[in-house]
């Protein structure tokens, strides 16, 4: 399977986008999916997660109440929206879907990976 995410792009700070991630096969509701992030010369980390079993979801601490992550069987999409953006939230997004049923790691095996989207919070 292929993940592509997309949705990325340059906003100023307080602005929203809405990052989108879809699979080449129709399971996204069966896996657990992540967003992480890397920005220039930081490691990449996690910033939001799905799980497949019960559909809970799990925040970077530094993006809750602004990050709503979400999930569209229908059609097979995972969404990140993100709303009241800082220039620190500037980075490469990719998700990343996990064959376990809930988030629990940020460090869980991940097996299948994104190309990753651009977002530039800049005024």
């Amino acid at each position: 399977v292929q993940l592509q995410a997309s949705g990325g792009g340059l906003v100023q700070p307080g602005g929203s986008l809405r990052l989108s991630c879809t699979a080449s096969e129709h399971m996204l509701n069966l896996v657990t999916v992540a967003w992480f992030r890397q920005a220039p010369g930081k490691e990449r980390e996690g910033v939001s997660c799905i799980g497949s079993s019960d559909s809970s979801t799990m925040y970077l601490d530094s993006v809750k109440g602004r990050f709503t992550i979400s999930r569209d069987n229908a059609k097979n999409t995972v969404y990140l929206q993100m709303n009241s953006l800082k220039p620190e939230d500037t980075a490469v997004y990719y998700c990343a879907l996990g064959l376990f049923g809930t988030c629990s790691s940020w460090s869980a095996p991940y097996s299948e990976w994104g190309q990753g989207t651009q977002v530039t919070v800049s005024s």
